[in-house]
């Protein structure tokens, strides 16, 4: 019988040991009644221990219905966190080995989602960790005639990810309105993407009321961001619009709660815009693209916006205040405008928006509402790539709900009931006519607890998702 025992001694023994991927069909295992029985009694999806003096990671053979691009970028991340915990230099997996696994899908792009959660499972925000190093366990695929392509397709989405999570892990005194413009100007320098910054002038001067509005009450001035990827004029122009908020209070309609350190990410809609275009422009995609970010912080002063208080936007309609922490939709009002006079053909906008719709599909599943046939197709472009979505309806019947006795409409529901659904229906508001459109509510899975390539933290939702709906409408 192989000699085998569970790797859970001290971590500095494996800190020049490398580690090899198989799975529990491997040989080694089948000949071996009591290390077969030890790996499918594990409860993980997979196992590690010593085989022979190797150190093995034992994958368990998954149910046919479940073996998925998405379960392979899961238990890659899995295994990359617990080598990189216990300070493994290296970890090598077969192609053919992967490939016989899940004979049911493209090898090529099983390989790539390895890679991509391996890459995502590795990462850490550890910026103000004073004792915490950056530790990753390096990843060697060998095997296979073209695994080249795969390797780079699946660390090019990790890095779009990741960057999405950077931005949304940040702090809100180092990443706020006046800092933001200046980082993507930073990330794309040298890139065909070119950044277009609005500063507090040129917003005035724009007519963006509701950005200018909602920002009165910072210290920072709000600002807008278009970063524009035009590779191909021939095809459909598609506007990416995520709400920037870099921190929200509430305004003066304040929060309440014990930690509200997790507002720093209600930006996380303008990290998807941004982290889409970069994965679009680092695989040359040929795509003609503008992200729209209008970034404010969310604050209460005596200069803030007051309930009650109106504003008029450039395109004449006038919104009545009624609480100043739904503010999401007010700035999103003016990227909608702005994406009307881009002359955008398919329009997406993307925000934390409602606590409604985590109450509605948890924190796994985003909503997507708007036209019906491009909410099924992003579904089924999210299930095959990990940002997990589900077409929700847009119920004419609730647009009274948004009544206001001062002005056209206001900016929250007189009802207790469907806030996703209003929230949505306010936005419809501003949507150009000539446009195809989607709104997508990541409110419910802008971070995750520990699980799979998910660290507990940011997820970086979205990124993945825009970027192959960019490249889908385009074909």
């Amino acid at each position: 019988m192989a000699k085998y025992m569970v790797m859970n001694v001290e971590r500095g023994i494996f800190m020049s040991m490398g580690a090899l991927v198989v799975f529990s069909s491997d040989l080694r295992f089948q000949s071996d009644g009591k290390v077969k029985q030890f790996v499918e009694n594990c409860s993980a999806a997979f196992t590690t221990l010593f085989l022979d003096g190797e150190l093995v990671v034992a994958v368990k053979e998954c149910e046919e219905e479940k073996k998925s691009y998405e379960t392979i970028r899961m238990t890659a991340g899995a295994i990359a966190r617990e080598l990189c915990n216990r300070k493994v230099e290296k970890a090598v997996i077969q192609v053919e080995d992967l490939a016989k696994e899940f004979s049911n899908l493209d090898a090529g792009k099983s390989v790539a989602a390895f890679v991509e959660g391996w890459h995502l499972g590795s990462y850490k925000f550890i910026t103000y960790k004073s004792e915490e190093c950056a530790f990753k366990t390096e990843l060697q695929v060998r095997g296979g005639a073209d695994v080249k392509s795969s390797i780079e397709a699946g660390q090019i989405r990790a890095a779009a990810a990741a960057f999405s999570r950077d931005l949304m892990n940040e702090v809100p005194n180092v990443l706020n309105p006046e800092t933001f413009p200046a980082m993507l100007t930073e990330e794309f320098a040298g890139t065909d993407v070119k950044v277009n910054v609005f500063h507090k002038e040129k917003l005035e001067e724009l007519e963006m009321n509701g950005v200018l509005t909602v920002g009165r009450g910072s210290k920072y001035k709000p600002a807008f961001v278009e970063l524009v990827y035009q590779t191909d004029g021939s095809k459909p122009l598609v506007a990416l619009v995520g709400k920037g908020v870099t921190f929200d209070t509430g305004g003066i309609s304040l929060k309440s709660g014990r930690d509200l350190s997790d507002m720093r990410m209600d930006m996380g809609g303008a990290a998807a815009v941004a982290g889409a275009v970069k994965l679009l422009s680092a695989i040359q995609a040929k795509v003609n693209v503008v992200a729209l970010i209008p970034i404010v912080e969310n604050s209460p002063d005596n200069t803030s916006v007051l309930p009650g208080e109106i504003i008029r936007y450039k395109n004449g309609k006038t919104v009545q205040v009624g609480n100043t922490d739904a503010e999401g939709r007010l700035i999103l009002a003016d990227g909608l405008i702005r994406a009307s006079e881009w002359n955008a053909q398919y329009v997406v906008d993307i925000a934390t928006l409602t606590g409604a719709i985590h109450n509605a599909l948890g924190s796994k599943i985003a909503g997507v509402f708007g036209d019906e046939q491009l909410s099924f197709e992003m579904k089924q472009i999210g299930r095959e790539n990990g940002d997990f979505i589900w077409p929700m309806p847009l119920v004419d019947e609730y647009e009274k709900y948004l009544k206001s006795d001062y002005a056209d409409f206001c900016n929250i529901s007189s009802k207790g009931e469907a806030g996703s659904i209003t929230a949505g229906l306010f936005l419809r508001r501003f949507v150009p006519e000539s446009c195809r459109w989607l709104h997508v509510d990541m409110a419910g899975v802008m971070e995750s607890e520990e699980t799979g390539y998910y660290p507990k933290s940011a997820t970086g939702f979205g990124a993945r998702l825009l970027a192959d709906y960019v490249t889908y409408v385009s074909k």
